[in-house]
């Protein structure tokens, strides 16, 4: 009687294949990823960077158990942001998060090709980010919170708000550039409105000193903040400024009316953090950049701190109120 060798030899052959298959996934599953977080700012204790986490855990990524987070901040010294770009890259890591504008061109710059996730970018086409929004083509991919038309619809609402003001210091970082690109877009809304613009540029920490007493010296009526790395890990300062000159403030993201600013008009920044977690995973998962789409804010939140209002004796109009996403009280 003949052994049958070949079914036994087939059965031997599945056997192993399916051994072989949950190896490879057991090794996969116990990969560790290595993630790098380069930032213009100092390490933040605020809700945003925390939301990046959040988005994190949801998505079953825990520090220190299959995710290794290298961090890296610039406290605000956006000549810091190369060296440690550079960093990143010779540890060889899986994917670089970088909020804002400057710290994902600085990534771009010495890696074309480790995966770099913007957070909260402003105007990635324009700055050589991506190629397209729909197509980035590159190594850089995420989501921007640029829209154009936001300086002016914000600054109209400020009008609205304080209809006597006839001239507004706008405080903004000359050092990035897309903080220029909305300084000329707010110039633009401020002719349509009829409103003078004194500009208050700061590029380092060390400015704020001398920059928000100017617009108390200059004749300006409210304060206009153009948001970016700097002037945000900045907002308790402007804002304490504000209150303290009874000079009316509004900003971009709702962190800052939270601060005390009179009022913020612009996309959740928590929100995009949160959202950024999942273009990680998308790119551990094997995803390329290129091939997903940069994400831009679709809902806008107006935020208004009533206790400020009460404070500066304003009375904000029944027409602003109602279009408030929040009243803090």
């Amino acid at each position: 009687m003949k052994c049958p060798r070949y079914p036994v030899l087939t059965a031997l052959l599945a056997i192993l294949v399916i051994f072989t298959s949950l190896a490879a996934q057991a090794q996969q599953a116990g990969k560790v990823a290595r993630i790098g977080f380069l930032a213009q700012g100092p390490a933040p204790s605020g809700p945003t960077f925390e939301a990046f986490r959040q988005g994190l855990r949801e998505l079953g990524y825990v520090e220190g158990q299959n995710i290794v987070i290298e961090y890296r901040w610039a406290e605000e010294r956006l000549e810091r942001l190369p060296d440690l770009a550079a960093e990143l890259v010779s540890l060889k890591v899986d994917v670089i998060v970088a909020p804002g504008t400057p710290a994902p061109l600085a990534a771009k710059r010495v890696t074309r090709t480790i995966p770099i996730v913007m957070a909260a970018a402003g105007d990635p086409v324009g700055t050589g980010l991506v190629a397209t929004l729909a197509q980035p083509g590159g190594n850089v991919t995420g989501l921007s919170n640029f829209s154009a038309e936001l300086a002016g619809k914000r600054l109209q609402l400020q009008k609205e708000v304080l209809p006597g003001v006839s001239r507004v210091a706008v405080l903004w970082n000359s050092a990035n550039p897309v903080a220029a690109l909305l300084m000329r877009e707010t110039e633009t809304a401020a002719r349509t409105l009829g409103l003078q613009v004194q500009s208050v540029e700061v590029r380092r920490p060390e400015d704020f000193e001398n920059a928000l007493p100017a617009a108390i010296s200059g004749g300006a009526g409210a304060l206009f903040v153009i948001d970016d790395p700097l002037v945000f890990s900045t907002r308790m300062r402007i804002a304490d400024f504000a209150a303290r000159n009874r000079l009316p403030a509004t900003a971009f993201y709702n962190e800052f009316a939270k601060a005390g600013g009179l009022m913020a008009y612009g996309p959740n920044l928590a929100h995009q953090f949160r959202r950024a977690a999942l273009y990680v995973d998308k790119i551990l998962k094997g995803a390329k950049p290129a091939d997903l789409p940069v994400e831009q804010p679709t809902q806008f939140e107006l935020v208004i701190n009533m206790k400020t209002a009460k404070a500066l004796g304003l009375t904000i109009p029944q027409s602003v109120l109602l279009r408030a996403d929040q009243l803090i009280e």
